[in-house]
């Protein structure tokens, strides 16, 4: 019998708030229950900290830029950002094998339609689109989705017509009801399943959270971490990180019921579960929210892998970058991968414990994505995917290089220790003619990924090294 798959994700939930992290003051004991009985990846990254960008990554194996998605599927760039149909993604590999593919929640790689129509029939603003049946939902069957909207409290999804559904419920609990109904729907049956759940909450707006969660939270005195600036521990900041840990606290009860239906149903050995996120939130750290910087609060996510009787429980400190994640699931479901992968699969890890072939660094990245930001460079005649900044990571090294985020803005580059300063407060800023020989190992890792990408970013950054 072939294993079912169940990845469940998060969006913006960082490593730190896991109970089992020992940083974060969650509550998150189903979560925690779930680590004890799994395999956790605790060196897993997301290689571009923003939602389109790493659930690219996700569904296809490949890098960002590879798949045109430099930045979130939205409105007012000058071209329009979506995952191309012509992708191999894991759900048209898991079709193709005879699974039968849901995906419920947040979706965000289809093209926003408003970029298209003022007034599309299915009602869709801003960032928000409908996915019709079809190619555009790279193998997916069952569809309780849409494109990118943050009304936690009052959600809306589309199935197979432009009828938004509106269940009035937290916008988690709803799809947990979802997938308990298609977990259910699908026992029992001779062709195994696959089942994407992607939960919005905690990302903001923190404010949008169902009282019962934050009444556990509501007095909480908040343990600043060291890097967030006296200015940013005011009583409002306070309210809101409550808030965020108030979400991960629902979306730990709601994964404990997409569990205990499992153990229910008889389906634990034979079903491959994942928890996930896409990316983690500053809260405050270096004086910043949200995420797309590539500071441990933004790029370090939960990874935790469980499939009783075949996956041993413990950790693995192997270095998981967001390409990698569909090459290992096709491992662990004994599937081919695509020669469409750019990731690597670390089946080998986490069945066998080792692996002597594993990277010892991955990639990071961000390009300037917002549409003002983008018109300016095009005003001086510049592209902007050739600004941001890229990064290299190691199990204890972070080695990032900027070109900036303005036009006129100065290259520079940054070395962290996280080992000695795990914070990153205190980055070695690295000279233009710098010859010590860790630096110079790690230019050579960064230059050989983006003449891999054909990353616009190498010219202007090598200009500035000659």
């Amino acid at each position: 019998m072939k294993t079912n798959l169940i990845y469940i994700f998060a969006d913006q939930w960082r490593y730190h708030a896991l109970g089992t992290s020992g940083q974060d003051p969650v509550q998150t004991p189903c979560m925690d229950r779930f680590v004890q009985e799994g395999l956790n990846l605790t060196n897993a990254y997301s290689t571009f900290p923003l939602c389109t960008p790493h659930r690219g990554s996700l569904m296809t194996g490949k890098y960002p830029f590879s798949i045109g998605l430099w930045t979130n599927c939205k409105i007012g760039l000058e071209e329009v950002i979506m995952l191309k149909p012509q992708e191999t993604c894991i759900g048209n590999v898991l079709k193709d094998h005879g699974y039968r593919t849901g995906y419920i929640g947040k979706w965000h790689l289809d093209a926003s339609e408003q970029n298209f129509t003022s007034h599309p029939e299915s009602g869709a603003r801003d960032w928000d689109a409908y996915t019709p049946p079809g190619e555009r939902r790279q193998g997916f069957d069952y569809w309780l989705s849409y494109g990118a909207c943050d009304e936690h409290l009052d959600p809306h999804y589309w199935e197979d017509t432009p009828e938004q559904i509106r269940p009035g419920k937290w916008s988690a609990e709803y799809e947990t009801d979802k997938a308990i109904e298609f977990i259910k729907a699908n026992q029992g049956k001779d062709e195994p399943f696959a089942l994407f759940l992607s939960y919005n909450p905690p990302h903001l707006p923190y404010e949008l959270v169902p009282d019962r969660y934050y009444e556990k939270f509501r007095d909480l005195e908040i343990p600043w971490r060291d890097n967030v600036p006296e200015e940013k521990r005011t009583p409002e900041m306070e309210v809101i990180a409550r808030q965020y840990f108030a979400a991960v606290y629902g979306i730990d009860e709601q994964f404990g019921r997409v569990m205990e239906t499992l153990k229910e149903a008889d389906l634990e050995e034979q079903t491959l579960v994942v928890l996930s996120s896409d990316h983690g939130e500053m809260m405050g750290s270096h004086g910043l929210m949200s995420k797309n910087i590539w500071y441990e609060e933004a790029v370090h996510i939960p990874l935790i892998l469980r499939q009783k009787g075949r996956i041993k429980p413990g950790t693995c400190p192997v270095l998981v970058a967001s390409p990698d994640h569909m090459p290992t699931l096709l491992q662990l479901l004994e599937l081919p991968v695509p020669n469409t992968c750019e990731g690597y699969g670390h089946g080998a890890s986490i069945l066998n414990g080792e692996d002597p072939d594993a990277p010892e660094w991955m990639f990071l990245c961000s390009y300037p994505g917002g549409a003002d930001m983008v018109g300016e460079f095009a005003k001086r005649g510049l592209t902007h995917k050739a600004y941001g900044w890229r990064g290299i990571l190691t199990d204890r090294y972070t080695y990032v290089a900027c070109n900036g985020y303005a036009p006129d803005a100065a290259p520079s580059e940054l070395l962290y220790d996280r080992n000695a300063d795990p914070f990153q407060m205190n980055p070695r800023v690295i000279r233009a003619d710098e010859t010590d020989q860790q630096v110079t190992v790690m230019r050579s890792r960064l230059e050989t990924y983006l003449e891999k990408l054909k990353d616009p970013f190498l010219c202007r950054w090598k200009e500035e090294k000659v």
